[in-house]
C-alpha cells in the first residue's frame, strides 16, 4: 500500500500540534505541515523522518504546487481573525485556492475546521452569524456555504469545534495554550463576583487532545462526505463537543476548584447584564450582544472520541481544570 500523505495547515497552532502528534503516534502517514514559523513547533520533533515542513503563507499555495499535487488527505485548521481583509483572504479565498490546486484524482478527504458558533441547535446555518458575527464568524459562515456547493463536496468533512481547551497555563506543557485555557486565570479572578449571579445559558466544550483523536480517526479511515436522499453531494458535518453544561455548573466547578463557598444567587436578568457591562471593564460588540440574547449555544448531535469508539481526554470541566495548570485549593 502506498504511504498516505496528509497535509495539515495551521500546524503550529494548538489544535494543529495536537493533531500532528496524534498522527505521528497512531499512523504511518507522511505529514506535510504547513506553517509560517518553524520555531512555534514545540510539541513534536519537526525533524521526524515522516514530517516535511512547508514554510510559507497559506494565501500563496502556488509556492507548494509540487508537494500539494501528491496529497491524499487534508486537515485544514489554518484560520485568521482580528482583521477583516486578512480574514477574507485566509478564511475564504485561501480555502478555495487550496481546493483548486490539489489533485482531485488522488485527494480522498478534506477536513475543514469551521466553528459551531455559525450553527443552530439542529446544525443548520445560523442566519445571525452573517448579520452580527465578527469578521471571523462571518467569513467562516460564508466559506461553509461555498463548501456546500463545491464540486468536491462529497470529499469534504466540515468539523465545528465548540469552545476549545488545550495546553496549560503554568508553562509546563509542550503544547501551545489555547485562548480558552489561557482565559481560565481571568475567569478565576472574577469568580468572587460571578458566584452571586444565576445564569441559565448552556454551552459545549472540547479539549484539543479529543479533537486530535476525532480528526485522526477520520483522516485514517474511509469516511467522506455525504450523498443525501436527493442524490446531492454535500459535505459531512460534525460538531465537536462534550455534553452541554450551564454557566452555573461551570461557576460551581471553578468555586470547588478554588476552594470557595457557594452563595445564594441573583437571577441574571437582561437589564442586569446590561448594567454589569457598563460597570465592568469589558467591551462588547454586536455578536456579544446577540450571544447574550440567544443565551444557549448547544447542539444536537455532538461528537467526541466516544462517538468513534475512543475515550475522551477531558470529558468533564473538572478534567479540563485538572489538566490546565490552574492553581487550586
Amino acid at each position: 500500500m502506498t504511504q498516505q500523505r496528509i497535509l495539515i495547515t495551521g500546524a503550529s497552532g494548538c489544535v494543529g500540534q495536537y493533531i500532528s502528534s496524534w498522527l505521528l503516534r497512531n499512523s504511518e502517514a507522511e505529514l506535510l505541515l504547513w506553517i509560517r514559523e518553524p520555531k512555534k513547533i514545540t510539541a513534536i520533533d519537526h525533524k521526524h523522518p515522516r514530517i516535511k515542513l512547508l514554510v510559507g503563507d497559506i494565501r500563496d499555495p502556488s509556492k507548494f504546487t509540487k508537494e500539494l499535487s501528491t496529497v491524499n488527505r487534508v486537515i485544514h485548521t489554518a484560520t485568521a481573525w482580528g482583521d477583516q481583509k486578512r480574514a477574507n483572504e485566509v478564511n475564504i479565498k485561501a480555502v478555495k485556492d487550496l481546493l483548486e490546486i490539489l489533485d482531485s484524482t488522488i485527494l480522498e478527504q478534506f477536513i475543514y475546521f469551521s466553528t459551531a458558533s455559525i450553527l443552530t441547535r439542529d446544525l443548520k446555518p445560523l442566519p445571525e452569524a452573517l448579520i452580527y458575527g465578527t469578521e471571523y464568524i462571518q467569513t467562516k459562515a460564508i466559506c461553509f456555504q461555498q463548501l456546500k456547493d463545491h464540486k468536491l463536496a462529497e470529499k469534504i468533512i466540515v468539523v465545528f469545534p465548540t469552545l476549545v481547551f488545550g495546553g496549560r497555563i503554568d508553562g509546563i506543557s509542550s503544547y501551545p495554550t489555547s485562548y480558552l485555557t489561557a482565559g481560565l486565570s481571568e475567569a478565576a479572578n472574577w469568580i468572587w463576583l460571578a458566584r452571586w449571579f444565576k445564569a441559565y445559558s448552556r454551552f459545549h466544550f472540547i479539549h484539543a487532545e479529543d479533537i486530535a483523536f476525532v480528526c485522526g480517526h477520520l483522516a485514517t479511515s474511509k469516511i467522506q462526505g455525504n450523498i443525501n436522499k436527493n442524490h446531492i453531494k454535500e459535505p459531512m458535518q460534525i460538531v465537536l463537543g462534550q455534553p452541554s453544561l450551564t454557566i452555573d455548573q461551570a461557576i460551581d466547578n471553578l468555586l470547588l476548584w478554588r476552594g470557595m463557598r457557594r452563595v445564594p444567587k441573583l437571577p441574571l436578568w437582561g437589564w442586569l447584564v446590561r448594567a454589569l457591562i457598563k460597570f465592568l471593564p469589558v467591551s462588547v460588540n454586536s455578536w456579544d450582544l446577540f450571544s447574550i440574547k440567544k443565551r444557549h449555544f448547544d447542539h444536537n448531535p455532538i461528537s467526541n472520541p466516544e462517538t468513534f469508539g475512543g475515550i475522551s481526554h477531558a470529558k468533564t470541566l473538572k478534567d479540563v481544570l485538572r489538566t490546565s495548570g490552574l492553581p487550586h485549593s
